[in-house]
């Protein structure tokens, strides 16, 4: 049986229009007006942070203003990234029941072995990297992630062509700790381009974007086509863009959550880093008034932290893991990797003193 993907590319955009139009695939494929689609995107240069993420934390805000790059952020968890026009994007939206994969862990290993086989077939000695990377050597090629909407399945990846990497190191606030877990000591050690594997003389775009295109449809059985972008998806993507993607108060949602009477902690496991800002009330200060969670974690849906968010608020601190795990079992959640304890124990984290 066939599984036909609709293949679109929608070239170099400004960071938050392209934010805008993922939202907008995932509207209209939602309501049955697109097929499942893959789509390819280029942006200019820019820095994105994930959808849970502290923005003044991750980013040197300053350096990125003076720089003149474009700041969003993604509709995706997972960490923070600077982008150019040496890279490009690639995301797959799909039906749920398009390839069988039931859940986010799934999905990514899935989507990530394609991508990696695509790769390979240029010669690339590419591996998917638990939980949603894809490395070459121990070096990072690609950064992925995804979450499920209703139905709808959306998972993107970016493709590191050629990038500056001292640009983005100046840019982006990466903590020693991820450097060193991966044996290196800074952010441009961390990523190698397909113009660095090449020495200096890849393959054009377009050839390593195809190979893409043949690992997904050979490992994930699919057939790719190349169409045409709807004026549906346009509209969509406009209106987003206009009333929340593209605004500041999307994109500094979540800015500094510290503070002096704020408690900050944070775990960091497979699942990524999650980090709790809460004040407290109460006589003995014994309950939850205020409470940020934030970190490079994937959780599908996107609403689902600012739901456990409003789930805490009031609760007695010696309840905090009954109320997590009872929000966990009733909700409709997806987490990759990342386990209900892990917010718990990030909580307990800020909990302790200085």
């Amino acid at each position: 049986m066939t599984k036909p993907f609709r293949v679109i590319d929608t070239g170099v955009r400004p960071c938050r229009e392209q934010m805008a139009f993922d939202q907008a695939l995932i509207e209209c494929h939602k309501a049955g007006k697109i097929p499942d689609t893959l789509r390819f995107l280029t942006f200019p240069p820019s820095v994105l942070v994930g959808r849970h993420q502290a923005i003044s934390q991750e980013l040197n805000l300053d350096a990125c203003r003076a720089a003149g790059v474009g700041i969003g952020r993604r509709i995706t968890g997972g960490g923070a990234l600077y982008l150019d026009e040496g890279q490009f994007g690639w995301e797959l939206i799909f039906n749920r029941d398009t390839l069988g994969l039931t859940n986010l862990g799934d999905v990514a290993r899935a989507i990530c072995e394609a991508a990696a086989a695509g790769l390979s077939r240029l010669g690339i000695a590419a591996k998917y990297r638990p939980r949603n990377d894809i490395e070459v050597e121990g070096r990072k090629i690609s950064g992925t992630g995804g979450f499920f909407d209703g139905p709808t399945i959306f998972y993107q990846g970016t493709t590191l062509y050629a990038m500056d990497g001292a640009k983005m190191a100046a840019l982006l606030n990466i903590p020693a700790a991820k450097l060193a877990k991966h044996g290196q000591t800074s952010g441009a050690q961390r990523v190698v381009t397909v113009t660095e594997l090449f020495h200096g003389a890849p393959p054009p775009v377009a050839e390593v974007k195809e190979a893409l295109l043949a690992g997904f449809a050979d490992h994930l059985g699919i057939t790719p086509s190349w169409g045409t972008i709807t004026e549906a998806e346009e509209a969509s993507a406009r209106a987003i863009f206009a009333e929340e993607i593209g605004t500041d108060e999307f994109v500094y949602e979540i800015d500094d959550p510290t503070g002096a009477d704020v408690r900050s902690g944070s775990v960091t496991g497979k699942g990524g880093t999650i980090a709790a800002h809460l004040r407290l009330e109460g006589a003995q200060q014994t309950r939850i008034r205020e409470i940020i969670l934030t970190g490079d974690f994937f959780v599908t849906p996107p609403d689902t932290i600012l739901n456990l968010e409003a789930a805490l608020r009031g609760v007695e601190l010696d309840r905090v893991e009954a109320v997590t795990e009872t929000f966990f079992q009733n909700a409709n959640v997806g987490l990759l990797t990342a386990a209900p304890a892990d917010f718990s124990a990030a909580i307990r984290a800020a909990l302790r003193p200085a």
